[in-house]
């Protein structure tokens, strides 16, 4: 009896072993494609990293990796999807910042970045830009300061829509300097600067790559928000420069999968992905976007997400925000 329990014992094992998802086991992945979401419409900057990053990883890993765009609510409609996915390694999200640090501070959704997600890499960032009409009285970002002090609730600025990064960024900046100006959405980014450009409204702090194209021509670039200068801009001083020490609003765009997976598969990903980023061929396509490398792993990219989770819902208080 105890040689016959032991062997209906045995089999029960492996039948359980058997019936275990397939993601339990990851020493053969991949082994099929690897879906990348992407919560934009193609041609973007979230959009155009995640190609770049997705072809060399099917060169590296040795199967395809595809872009599936799922535009729609900020960003809620793909990061819903990829908290609801399998943790088999076979789904991945190059998220940005705001699916993680804003959009659920404003809008009601059905997955938490931190619970749901698993940190593989954060990929790049771009910093913003202040860019200002060429006709505007302030040429350089003090002559903006005083302008602005001078004139307490009377200064407009655009933005890509409330709640929007960039109008967030322009919330810090103006409580940190102390500024009081009038705020002027946009739906997006595009029709923010060409108002700017037109001279319907004098500024917008807006993403690095919008402003690249026109800076030195249509508007005149006062400030960037990053941690330093950026090489597009190398005679734009950044806010920190110029009296306001620490001061950082950064977006990016990293890979995260469905919580659960495989920590052998999140670490085989980030370590492809440090490689990516320090190739010369990869740099240059991201120079073209405006980015910056980064290429943080599994929990420096996790810690970055808890940092600005907190720096953002407090943007987010200050600026009153009622949708």
């Amino acid at each position: 009896m105890t040689t016959r329990r032991r062997v209906l014992q045995g089999l029960a094992g492996v039948a359980a072993a058997m019936a275990l998802p397939r993601y339990a086991f990851a020493g053969g992945w991949p082994e099929r494609p690897i879906k990348m979401i992407v919560p934009f419409a193609p041609g973007g900057n979230t959009d155009g990293i995640a190609r770049i990053i997705g072809n060399y990883l099917s060169e590296k890993l040795g199967e395809t990796f595809v872009v599936d765009n799922r535009p729609g609510a900020g960003g809620i409609v793909a990061a819903d999807a990829l908290a609801k996915a399998a943790p088999d390694g076979y789904t991945m999200l190059m998220v940005a910042l705001p699916q993680v640090a804003i959009v659920p501070v404003l809008h009601k959704v059905h997955y938490d970045p931190v619970k749901d997600f698993a940190p593989i890499c954060d990929v790049a960032s771009n910093p913003f830009c202040l860019v200002a009409n060429r006709d505007f009285e302030a040429k350089d970002i003090k002559q903006f300061i005083e302008y602005v002090k001078a004139r307490p609730g009377k200064v407009p600025y655009a933005s890509g829509g409330t709640g929007s990064v960039s109008h967030l960024t322009m919330v810090l900046f103006l409580q940190r300097a102390g500024l009081d100006m009038v705020h002027v959405p946009y739906k997006g980014g595009a029709p923010a600067i060409a108002d700017v450009i037109a001279g319907q409204v004098p500024v917008y702090f807006g993403n690095l790559s919008e402003a690249l194209p026109h800076a030195g021509r249509d508007l005149n670039a006062l400030a960037v928000s990053g941690a330093k200068r950026s090489g597009k801009l190398p005679n734009v001083p950044t806010i920190a420069e110029v009296g306001y020490p620490g001061f950082k609003s950064e977006t990016w765009n990293g890979v995260v999968a469905p919580a659960g997976t495989p920590q052998e598969i999140v670490d085989k990903v980030a370590t492809a992905i440090q490689a990516a980023v320090k190739e010369k061929s990869i740099l240059d396509r991201f120079d073209t976007y405006g980015v910056d490398a980064i290429g943080a792993g599994p929990a420096e990219f996790k810690a970055i997400m808890l940092d600005d989770i907190a720096k953002w819902k407090s943007a987010i208080s200050a600026a009153k925000i009622k949708l």
